[in-house]
Parts: C-alpha cells; structure tokens; sequence
C-alpha cells in the first residue's frame, strides 16, 4: 500500500531545479500536509491534542533537477495556546501560542542548506531599493513557496480595489470556521464588524476570521474573490504565485520571494493599507459582543528605531516564519521579503541584519 501511494505521489511530483526555478509549485504542495490542533476554542477552553502522522518531503538530486518523493512521517505538532495582555492596564488579550516546529516545504527540498553572507535564518529572502528598483539581496528568491497569512496582503488589496463599502457591517459565520488547521479565534459566530474592521484586524492581527469574512462577503463569494486575487497576481506579473483561499491558512497558496516585492509595492499605493498593516493596537466593537482589542504581529513597528511603512507576517508549518515588509533605511526606502524561517524571533532578526548590512553600506554614487 505504501509503495503505491509513493508512486502515485511521485506522479505528482514537480522537478525543482538547481538554479531556483520552479517549474510547478502547486504539484509540491498538494501532497504537503502538515496537521495543527485548534490553538483554543471560541470559549477559550484547550482542546485534547492528537497525533497524526505529517508529511516529509525528501530531495534527491539528479543533474539539473531534484525529484522529491514524499513519506508520511512525524507526529502533530501540538498548540498550547495562553493568553496574554496586550497593554498594562488595558482589557482584552491576544492568544500567544507556543509551536513545536517541524519541518516546512523549504526545508524538504534542501533550502535550508543554502548559506548567504549574512547568515540569514530565512531560506529565502529578497531585498530591493523600492524606487530604483535595484536588487540588493536575494536568496532562493525565485522559489516558489508557502506564504501563509502573507497571503492577507493580496486580500487587502482586492477589497480595497474593489471598492466595496467599508461601512457594511459583515457577520462572521460558521463558513468562516479554520476547517484547515483548526485554529481558533476570537470572533464568535455571529459577531458583526464593519468590513473595515475585519480588514484592519486582518492586516494587523492576522485575524483568519476576519480575512475569511472579507472573502466570502465579496461579490460571488468565496470562489469569486479567490479568482479575483489570482487575476490581480497575474496583472502584475506575479507568476509564480497561486491562491486557494483568503486567509493563507492552506498551503497551496504560494509565491516567490521575487512575487512578493511586486504584492508589496502594489499595496504600498494604498494608504488605507498601509495605515491598518503599521497599526499597533486597536479595538473593535462586534455588535452584541464584548469588546476585543487586538495587537500586531510584527512588534518591529513599535520600535522607535525602525520606520516601517508597510509590512505582515505569517505562519503555518508548511510555510515557516514569513515577514514582508516596506522600510525607510538610511533615508532610502527598501522591500524585504522573508520566507521560511524558524523559531518566533528569527525573521525579525533578519530584518535587522538587512537593515544593519544596509546602513554599513557606503553612500550611492
């Protein structure tokens, strides 16, 4: 039995070159599945972890091309979730969770062994002058991976270009329940928000509710929106870049570090998007519900040492750690890209060593 589920999984399998170049992301992921238990329940109580078996990826290389043949291996990885103030003396928390990490698409196929001149813990990265357009680092930035809640810029984007009101009050429903991971949320079924709130939560918190609201709330729904997303990655020449859903909970949405820089400077153009994704702290008010106050993901726009004009973050297992973002360096505005990395600090940690290694640079002639 598991002979032929090799071979039907090889079937599928993409070939992956050595100088980076994807030829079908979409056949890798398909057979990554990575299990996560619920982080809580909507009241806040544990659930019962399980084990299951996830999926490895291993590659193998032949001449130009790596075929990758998948193995069901590894146990699930367990979530404790624990709640923790946003701010002294204020009311709400935000749900820390604490993931054993295991391996990620990245690290499958043998990215995790190229090395870089800073020693960055991102298997990719890609970092561009914004206005000239100039490439001053990349690393595996042709490949096309899982981006997680990086996903939610692409969403920001169509509602935003879409037009809808901002006004409309959305109600968060069962359809809009993680059956993906399983993760939890605050926003119980049946809390209303404007659909400026869920995009601004979205954006800044990484609200999965909130995103899948904003989805299914579209014209034509769900399906509809997803299209739209995949129509504007198309438009600005994103092509190695899919989407399946618009929160980043599946690991079929994927893009290349190189995609991302062109997502980013799109977004960049709305200060609507901007504002809400460099956003602290903020509170929103569902109808008939209690207050919720919300903190960002990306603690680096609190620091006074940083000038961030847009940025996001994102997690699963299959993607790793993940951050974008749009800062001014040295009076220069840079794009970064991170994708794939490991432990909860160590993208931020690439984001300094780029901002370092930039400041160390000598003036532009």
């Amino acid at each position: 039995m598991v002979a032929l589920r090799l071979k039907s999984m090889v079937k599928s399998m993409l070939s992956f070159s050595l100088n980076k170049t994807v030829i079908s992301t979409l056949a890798l992921v398909s057979v990554f599945a990575v299990g996560q238990v619920s982080a809580a329940s909507d009241s806040h109580r544990s659930k019962k972890s399980s084990s299951k078996k996830s999926t490895l990826v291993h590659a193998k290389a032949s001449s130009k091309h790596v075929t990758k043949h998948a193995s069901k291996h590894g146990k699930k990885h367990v979530l404790a979730a624990k709640s923790q103030k946003l701010a002294k003396g204020k009311r709400g928390a935000r749900h820390a969770v604490e993931i054993n990490e295991g391996p990620s698409i990245g690290d499958a196929v043998g990215l995790k062994n190229s090395k870089d001149a800073l020693s960055l813990a991102s298997n990719a990265a890609f970092v561009v002058d914004q206005d000239s357009s100039k490439v001053l680092f990349e690393k595996n930035a042709e490949v096309s991976l899982p981006i997680a809640s990086i996903t939610k810029l692409m969403t920001s984007l169509v509602v935003v270009e879409s037009k809808l009101d901002l006004d409309e009050v959305i109600e968060i429903t069962n359809e809009d329940l993680d059956k993906e991971k399983g993760t939890g949320s605050r926003l119980t079924i049946g809390a209303k928000l404007s659909r400026a709130d869920l995009l601004h939560i979205a954006l800044m918190s990484s609200e999965n509710r909130a995103a899948s609201a904003l989805g299914r709330s579209y014209p034509g729904g769900l399906p509809a929106f997803v299209a739209a997303m995949n129509a504007k990655a198309k438009q600005l020449g994103m092509n190695d870049t899919y989407y399946v859903d618009s929160s980043g909970l599946s690991s079929k949405n994927v893009a290349s570090a190189r995609d991302l820089v062109k997502l980013i400077n799109a977004a960049y153009q709305f200060p609507l998007i901007r504002e809400y994704s460099t956003d602290s702290h903020y509170v929103v008010n569902p109808k008939g519900k209690r207050l919720l106050e919300y903190g960002t993901t990306n603690h680096l726009v609190e620091k006074s040492d940083w000038n961030i004009g847009l940025q996001k973050t994102g997690y699963i297992a299959e993607a790793g750690r993940c951050l974008v973002m749009q800062a001014i360096i040295e009076g220069r505005a840079v794009v970064m890209v991170f994708l794939d990395s490991k432990g909860k600090y160590s993208r931020l940690a690439d984001a300094g060593r780029i901002k370092k290694w930039i400041q160390g640079m000598r003036p532009q002639a």
